[in-house]
């Protein structure tokens, strides 16, 4: 039977985005539907007043891939925002990548070597209180921090933002969340070491916009709502929703965290100086706020918009009806995950790709890099 089209693309974020741009200009017949009521996933913006408000956090693209960069800016011009988080802990705050700023913060020190001894005498403390115990390997991701950086770091800028985050306290996180921490003896708030960073130049819509042009779209158009109609228009799926759903959860349902957003819109141009405050204190009950103009708007720009928007974030568990962020990558959902990957593979003609249908956390960069390197016909 002849179908309608060559492929159907069901989820219209990043990934499904980026697939159907690339099919297209093979000649694939592609149409992309999404449940939502707008195209982009979770890197869609709203715009108030001239602003571009990440609706679903930050993304920043970054990449230290020159193809990857080149693709994405011939698609729509980026531009040179370079992300410089700071923490707030009890009202002070500290500079973030762990760098020398953060240190001479933490503890007034204004040398490398300096640092370095008030660090490594902090580790080695973590390492005599195991020993005392009997310890031989951090068995959670409190002690795995403690040896990383220390106790101080580790109470003031860690703990708090870690266990709002999971929803769980560090001591029953697994060491593998935090194998390794950037730290750097240099002051350099740049949080990321790619070659390359920004955002899309009139934000992320442009870049979707730009990737699905001339190729045809539904959004309100839940795959399953009417699964055997969608089946039987295209030779080929790509799914990017929830892996367990898709195998209408035989095994079992993954775990998920999610993200709920307060947005708020200010009389003033310019709130907290910076796109983004994380808050690292358990008291305070959500995790960051995010200040949006500042990922598009620098120097004399942010006072020419003589208001603001700010998002704060709040981390909580998924339920059924909210929208699914972090996939929880501890051993039981891992092993549940590579069970229905293993029944993926018997799909032929569905292909799975992205954050939901891999159960992997993604940054944006490797999802356009995973797609450019795919044999797509």
């Amino acid at each position: 039977m002849k179908r309608e089209y060559d492929y159907l693309i069901v989820g219209a974020g990043l990934f499904g985005a980026t697939f159907a741009y690339r099919a297209h200009k093979q000649g694939c017949r592609c149409l992309v539907i999404d449940k939502r009521l707008h195209l982009g996933g979770n890197v869609f913006c709203d715009e108030v007043e001239g602003i571009h408000v990440h609706k679903y956090g930050a993304h920043i693209f970054h990449t230290s891939n020159p193809q990857v960069w080149r693709f994405v800016n011939n698609i729509v011009p980026f531009n040179r925002y370079t992300n410089s988080p700071v923490a707030n802990y009890h009202g002070k705050l500290y500079n973030l990548p762990f760098n020398m700023n953060t240190f001479y913060q933490m503890w007034g020190v204004t040398t490398p070597e300096e640092a370095r001894c008030m660090i490594e005498k902090q580790k080695a403390e973590a390492v005599q209180r195991m020993e005392k115990d009997g310890i031989a390997e951090p068995r959670n991701l409190e002690e795995q921090a403690l040896l990383l950086i220390g106790r101080d770091i580790y109470e003031r800028l860690i703990k708090g933002y870690t266990e709002k985050q999971w929803g769980r306290p560090c001591t029953e996180l697994p060491a593998f969340i935090i194998k390794r921490l950037p730290v750097r003896f240099v002051y350099d708030n740049n949080y990321f070491n790619d070659s390359f960073q920004g955002i899309p130049i009139g934000g992320y819509n442009c870049l979707i916009n730009g990737l699905l042009d001339g190729i045809e779209t539904r959004v309100n158009a839940d795959y399953f709502d009417d699964r055997s109609f969608w089946e039987g228009i295209a030779a080929k799926t790509v799914f990017t929703g929830k892996l367990d759903q898709f195998f209408d959860y035989k095994l079992g349902k993954l775990e998920y965290r999610t993200v709920r957003f307060e947005q708020e819109r200010l009389d003033t141009p310019n709130y907290q100086g910076n796109a983004v405050v994380n808050y690292t204190d358990a008291a305070v009950p959500y995790t960051r706020i995010i200040e949006h103009k500042h990922f598009e708007m620098f120097g004399q720009q942010v006072y020419d918009v003589p208001c603001t928007v700010i998002s704060r974030e709040y981390s909580t568990e998924w339920k059924p009806g909210m929208e699914p962020y972090y996939p929880i990558n501890n051993e039981l959902n891992n092993q549940l995950a590579q069970s229905y990957k293993e029944m993926a593979e018997d799909c032929k003609n569905v292909i799975f790709g992205g954050r939901l249908a891999e159960y992997k956390y993604y940054d944006m960069a490797p999802i356009v890099e995973k797609v450019l390197q795919m044999d797509i016909r």
